[in-house]
């Protein structure tokens, strides 16, 4: 079989260079093609759960990333009308509770950890500016044919990883997958200097805003420099992409007077500059593809950022896919199917979730005086169950 120890991965994110360096810890040789000339701090803030933090140190991160996380003591959920606390969700006893701890930090900072560790692991190669154009399938394992200007890279591996994000190339040629769906919402982001937001808010704290057809997030990244901040609204502009700017005089107008506090309304006042984007997933997740491809990460299964798993489901795919393939080295095909299977079901529920959390999230009227009710008296403690089934999720042993 062409190259007994090389899989190809296309995409240099979060997904795809996770892959890359838990692949090289089961004695895999990867190349990791990104069709971006070069990878830069792009994006927004990231809440990584102690699912996602147990695979990222057992990688050997941990250091490198503590200099750039904060670790929020709670996260603060707040009453979009009345600018009032509603409950207030306990996380400093993560690690005890879970194994790892929860921290917020800028995807960026994430993406540049990985990358600088895949730097320094001898069988890992990353080519930028190579487009993955197509592949096929042949006894002797799998050839991707990718571009790399005007010229023609040919490599041959026992597996292609599709970890190209939601519009994946390689997840187009996969048969019975349907395109993403438009879900109805923008998201909105933004990052500002800690020293321009109330002191209140500069607090290593996540705070989560419900309010009238619109919430929002926001929380420390950079080690507290800066904070993140997201509105999610109800829209109908549906364009693909991560990053269109945005007018801060309509974002503003989305979390009306009549409907927000003036704390609310008035952090949203202080950027300058905002990006959108669009929110999809899929009606159905992913089943599985065939032979020696695959998919992970947004390719496989997007997940609105409701529950803020995204990234999370990303690194744990990695982890599994690199343990099966470990498992079944003489046959990758099978380690393939045996990864799917073993996905499918807890990616699918976290698909359901963030689904049902936007319905949650967006209840108005006596519904959403209900909801802060029994949210104000469960406590923090019981919310924070709620969510035990993500956190304290580790990597299978027999993976």
């Amino acid at each position: 079989m062409a190259g007994e120890r090389h899989v190809i991965v296309a995409g240099a994110g979060i997904a795809g260079l996770t892959a890359a360096l838990a692949l090289a810890r089961h004695g895999f040789r990867v190349s990791v093609l990104e069709q971006a000339e070069r990878l830069e701090e792009t994006g927004a803030g990231l809440q990584l759960s102690p699912n996602a933090l147990n695979v990222l140190f057992a990688l050997g991160l941990r250091e490198r990333l503590s200099a750039v996380a904060v670790a929020p003591r709670a996260v603060r959920v707040m009453s979009g009308g009345s600018g009032r606390e509603i409950a207030r969700m306990p996380l400093t006893g993560a690690e005890a509770r879970y194994g790892a701890p929860f921290w917020t930090m800028h995807r960026g900072d994430l993406q540049l950890a990985l990358l600088d560790a895949a730097h320094t692991t001898y069988d890992i190669s990353i080519k930028l500016g190579t487009k993955v154009e197509d592949y096929a399938q042949h006894s002797k394992g799998v050839s991707v044919l990718g571009r790399q200007a005007r010229q023609v890279l040919d490599e041959r591996g026992i597996a292609l990883i599709g970890a190209d994000g939601i519009w994946s190339s390689v997840g187009r040629t996969l048969k019975r997958r349907k395109p993403p769906r438009f879900r109805n919402r923008t998201a909105w982001r933004t990052l500002v200097p800690a020293e321009m937001v109330p002191e209140e808010f500069r607090a290593p704290l996540v705070h989560l805003w419900l309010g009238q057809d619109a919430h929002l997030v926001h929380y420390p990244v950079k080690g507290g420099r800066l904070i993140n901040i997201v509105g999610i609204v109800t829209d109908a502009w549906s364009e693909a992409g991560w990053s269109a700017p945005g007018d801060p005089a309509e974002l503003l107008r989305r979390f009306a007077r009549f409907a927000w506090s003036e704390k609310a309304r008035g952090l949203i006042a202080i950027p300058e500059r905002w990006l959108k984007w669009a929110l999809f997933d899929r009606a159905t997740p992913f089943r599985g593809a065939e032979g020696l491809v695959t998919l992970i990460g947004d390719a496989a299964h997007p997940v609105l950022p409701f529950l803020a798993q995204g990234a999370g489901m990303a690194i744990e795919d990695a982890a599994v896919l690199a343990g099966a393939l470990g498992e079944y080295r003489d046959d990758p095909a099978k380690g393939l199917r045996a990864y799917e299977q073993h996905r499918r079901a807890r990616t699918a529920r976290a698909q359901q979730a963030s689904a049902t959390q936007a319905r949650i999230y967006g209840l108005t009227g006596p519904e959403a005086l209900v909801r802060n009710l029994v949210m104000r008296v469960s406590g923090g403690e019981k919310l924070l169950s709620r969510y035990d089934w993500i956190y304290d999720w580790k990597v299978p042993e027999r993976f």
